[in-house]
């Protein structure tokens, strides 16, 4: 009977540090994630753990609205409502400081020359925050969304937020209609964006080598970020870090952008951690896809073909084709 009651004691005690320390220490989880296993050291959660170690970030784990998606272009319905979008720069060039996060490549802009956005989707105007790169340890991974089940050697992610409604982007993407994020797959090639050329140049690549270094930027024009299409494709989700809010609308452009080899080598040798712990590459900094769970995936691709309309959507003839360029 002693050793019963000592049990339930250990259990009783143990249950009352972990709430404990749940509820005393929001800070701490607050950074406490990671996309892979660490070489070593204590746990780290990687995605499939993001939503069970904090319970801020339960929609990681149960939210039904969750990014990325594998897009199977044979299910996409054509919306002749989506209109091109609308990148507003005021006809300036921006500036920005680079940073490695340890988890991305981030850009995030001054406040002085504003880059918004709207059409498409989007109801409101969106205002430009922080652009994200996602890369592989290979060409064949890399990107978060995938295309009929096939992955590309990375994604560049542009995160708006809802300036019309919220004040900054930490309200919004808490808040309905808070966040836009525009994605661009990308792949090697011969010849450089060149846009991603300036951020990926050896001078200034090799300036973000370590986590928390950051490196100034500036004459950037957005627009020549953006593949030379009006093509694109969209749907409802979240964001695809924690607390994993499901505010996003994203918008994946029906182009690739492109960067070379050696670029791409640049990203793999950049370190995740900081010059004094062991080198762990930030590449394969992508979360694993999630259940679309009957969520409509629009474009505004008019194709010939006749598809299915989406439930609760408009009562329309709504259509359908395989996005060739993405296959070959």
């Amino acid at each position: 009977m002693e050793i019963v009651w000592e049990v339930l004691f250990l259990l009783q005690a143990n249950f009352i540090v972990c709430i404990s320390a749940q509820q005393n220490s929001p800070k701490i989880h607050e950074g406490w994630w990671a996309y892979k296993e660490v070489v070593q050291g204590s746990f780290v959660p990687v995605p499939s753990f993001w939503g069970l170690v904090n319970s801020a970030w339960n929609l990681c784990s149960v939210g039904k609205r969750q990014s990325p998606v594998n897009i199977e272009t044979s299910h996409m319905i054509f919306d002749p409502f989506l209109t091109p979008l609308r990148i507003n720069t005021g006809g300036r060039k921006v500036s920005g400081t680079m940073y490695n996060t340890g988890r991305h490549v981030s850009l995030r802009l001054d406040k002085e020359h504003l880059v918004n956005i709207s059409g498409g989707p989007m109801t409101y105007s969106h205002r430009l925050e922080e652009i994200r790169l996602h890369f592989g340890s290979e060409d064949s991974q890399g990107s978060e969304h995938l295309l009929n089940g096939q992955a590309f050697s990375g994604e560049v992610q542009l995160i708006h937020y809802n300036h019309e409604l919220y004040t900054n982007v930490t309200e919004a993407a808490k808040s309905p209609n808070g966040l836009v994020v525009v994605s661009i797959f990308m792949k090697v090639s011969d010849s450089s964006n060149p846009f991603l050329n300036r951020m990926l140049n050896r001078d200034t690549i090799t300036r973000i080598t370590y986590k928390n270094d950051a490196y100034l930027l500036q004459g950037l024009n957005i627009e020549e970020l953006y593949p030379e299409t009006s093509s694109f494709i969209t749907y409802d989700g979240s964001m695809t870090i924690p607390p994993c809010y499901e505010t996003a609308s994203w918008i994946i452009m029906n182009k690739p952008v492109y960067i070379t080899r050696m670029q791409m080598h640049s990203l793999r040798l950049l370190s995740q951690n900081q010059p004094s712990q062991i080198f762990l590459s930030m590449s394969d900094n992508f979360r694993p896809v999630q259940p679309l769970n009957n969520r409509c995936i629009r474009t505004n691709i008019n194709f010939s073909l006749q598809g299915k309309d989406c439930p609760n959507n408009r009562a329309q003839k709504l259509q359908y084709r395989v996005n060739e360029w993405l296959l070959k």
